[in-house]
């Protein structure tokens, strides 16, 4: 279930960032307000799986790494949400590069939480 919680933020923040990318080139606040929201939606997944990666991950081979991705996710993709909480035209360029920071973040940490669900099923 933590594999399954661990991606499912990824295509929130794939979207925030293709949301910041269209706004920056078409200047229609709304992509902004859809950018918010699938940040908001991502950080509520990607707290979840931060607490099931405290509750049961750390002592997993590589489970430390795992869960401090996780809290980095967690804290950039806060940090890009208080950005995009601002007027639309004050979140570029910053909003654009911190969900594109988030979205690496993510990835690799899905990535991480795959692998470890995958050593365990082989085992």
């Amino acid at each position: 279930m933590h594999a399954v919680i661990s991606t499912s933020a990824l295509p929130l923040f794939l979207g925030a960032l293709l949301s910041d990318w269209a706004y920056s080139r078409s200047f229609q606040t709304q992509w902004i307000n859809f950018s918010s929201w699938l940040i908001a939606g991502a950080l509520v997944l990607t707290g979840l799986a931060l607490l099931g990666a405290l509750v049961g991950g750390p002592r997993r081979r590589g489970g430390w790494v795992h869960l401090l991705l996780l809290l980095a996710t967690f804290v950039l993709g806060f940090i890009n949400a208080l950005v995009h909480a601002r007027d639309a035209a004050a979140t570029m360029p910053t909003g654009l590069v911190l969900s594109a920071l988030v979205l690496v973040l993510a990835a690799v940490a899905a990535g991480m939480g795959l692998a470890g669900w995958r050593r365990r099923a082989i085992a």
